[in-house]
């Protein structure tokens, strides 16, 4: 197949260059380019990119970062190109008779169209679009709300991961959510001149930030527990009408991720210990009784990177932990030698990736792990992209091992629904997922999906439920619901100020 890509001759990014070299990899097909100047974003953007890398000390070497038309000569041709399907990124594409795949976002083509509603805060639709009809479609996303290049590069990476799947046949669905992105109609959409007075904006919006973030140290996340009396979140599907207790921190460290296991009949809460003097967290545990915690949390686990999300299980007589790890680009799998310490290494189940919130479950004779992962499985073909928006699953015959990556990998994009939050339940014949809502940042919200299909030929979730945080629990996130031995656990953030901390 031969396929002509349409993009930008005054905007050659490093982007281009990346799905260029991944489209010429797939079997059979053959990339060349169509190069013509196009309405791009205007100067004062780039100008923006400039400044908010000078400011965050962005990587200069990104994806969006401009290139030498002289990158795209291997893709060239001199001979008269009539290609079997055309990929257009700019939307000024007509041709009869040849199949063209539009690439929108929000139905809007074109870099300064995804721009424009990063610059409004909204959830970019990304669609691959044949006729006006969705060939592949996600929610892009990036932990970096608030500085334009960040998210700009990570949308632009999950736009190559979309077109790719598409490509190789792997057409990727976003799933419908129980409330609209935003109330009401969405904001319009800023037009090229408008840019500039908007950039203005937010890069005075990030400097407020900064001034505030050397008096705080935000987000301070904090643990709630409650007993649940019988009915949980999976089924209240809202806050209790109680409402949370709130494990309490000293305020030089906070905890989150609570991760709890009743063994041989003790209740014992794992959680991600954040000091923030060093920087980087360790895993903590502490015993609960009958009115709750008994204590502090304790160490269990510290290694030379950050570590968190501290899915323990039991299985086959002892405790299995897998924390998160994704500094150290592993999924590691510890086992207990004298409960609730003295973690071992027994694997490294997954190395090369950068996976975050590894989550397995056992259905249907084989086991599952879900994940959301950065770049790609074992490489960077991915060019970065965002933490929480591209699900990745491996199925194995046992948790050990060892483990294969399903077919059609990245199986969502969704910053809405992708990221784990928490253990898998099941309820009758129902497998309950829940995930993180990361639309309007990181862990901002929960949700609950029912997942409806899992095997290796794809994975299919239907997102029932999203609780946000409100009057019953403070703060302004919530991300992590996870229960035993009657009692039930989530995390979100507030505000500690640095002054009032505690040396460790």
């Amino acid at each position: 197949m031969q396929v002509s890509l349409r993009l930008d001759s005054r905007c050659v990014r490093a982007f281009h260059v990346m799905l260029l070299q991944r489209l010429a990899s797939l079997a059979d097909v053959t990339v060349v380019i169509d190069a013509r100047p196009a309405g791009g974003v205007p100067r004062s953007a780039e100008a923006l990119f400039q400044l908010e890398t000078a400011i965050h000390g962005l990587p200069r070497d990104g994806l969006a970062r401009h290139v030498p038309v002289s990158e795209l000569a291997p893709y060239r041709t001199e001979r008269p190109v009539s290609p079997d399907l055309v990929l257009d990124l700019c939307g000024d594409v007509r041709l009869e008779g040849t199949r063209v795949w539009r690439v929108t976002y929000d139905g809007a083509s074109g870099e300064a169209a995804l721009l424009a509603l990063i610059l409004n805060g909204q959830t970019p639709l990304a669609r691959i679009e044949e006729n006006g009809v969705a060939i592949a479609a996600g929610r892009l996303g990036t932990e970096y709300g608030g500085i334009a290049l960040a998210s700009f590069q990570d949308m632009l990476a999950r736009t190559a991961s979309l077109i790719v799947a598409a490509m190789s046949g792997a057409a990727k669905a976003v799933p419908a959510l129980p409330e609209p992105a935003q109330a009401g109609a969405p904001p319009p959409m800023p037009s090229a001149g408008k840019l500039g007075v908007r950039a203005a904006k937010s890069l005075a919006r990030r400097i407020v930030q900064k001034i505030y973030h050397l008096c705080y140290n935000a987000p301070h996340w904090k643990v709630g527990w409650r007993q649940t009396g019988g009915r949980d979140l999976f089924d209240l599907r809202a806050h209790p009408a109680s409402g949370w207790q709130v494990l309490p921190d000293d305020g030089s460290r906070f905890y989150a991720d609570p991760f709890p296991i009743l063994h041989q009949g003790q209740l014992t809460l794992f959680v991600e210990d954040y000091i923030h003097r060093l920087g980087k967290a360790i895993i903590s545990a502490v015993p609960f009784g009958p009115a709750g915690p008994l204590g502090s949390p304790v160490p269990v686990l510290e290694l030379p990177y950050h570590l968190s999300y501290p899915f323990v299980f039991e299985r086959d007589g002892a405790v299995w932990m897998i924390p998160e790890s994704c500094a150290n680009s592993t999924v590691d799998l510890y086992r207990a030698t004298v409960f609730p310490g003295g973690w071992v290494k027994e694997a490294t189940l997954l190395s090369g990736v950068v996976a975050s919130d590894a989550t397995l479950v056992e259905h249907d004779g084989r086991w599952w792990m879900f994940a959301t992962v950065r770049n790609g499985e074992g490489t960077t073909r991915d060019g970065g992209g965002a933490f929480s928006d591209a699900l990745h699953l491996w199925s194995a015959p046992d948790f050990r091992g060892p483990w294969t990556p399903h077919p059609n990998n990245p199986v969502l994009i969704d910053i809405a629904s992708a990221r784990p939050a928490g253990r898998m339940v099941k309820r009758g014949n129902d497998l309950l997922r829940p995930v993180q809502d990361c639309r309007r940042s990181y862990g901002a919200a929960l949700g609950i999906a029912r997942i409806s299909h899992l095997d290796l030929i794809g994975m299919e979730q239907v997102v029932e439920t999203i609780l946000n945080p409100g009057a019953l629990w403070g703060g302004r996130k919530l991300h992590t619901l996870n229960e035993a031995g009657g009692f039930e656990f989530i995390d979100g953030s507030a505000i500690s100020p640095r002054w009032k901390r505690r040396a460790d």
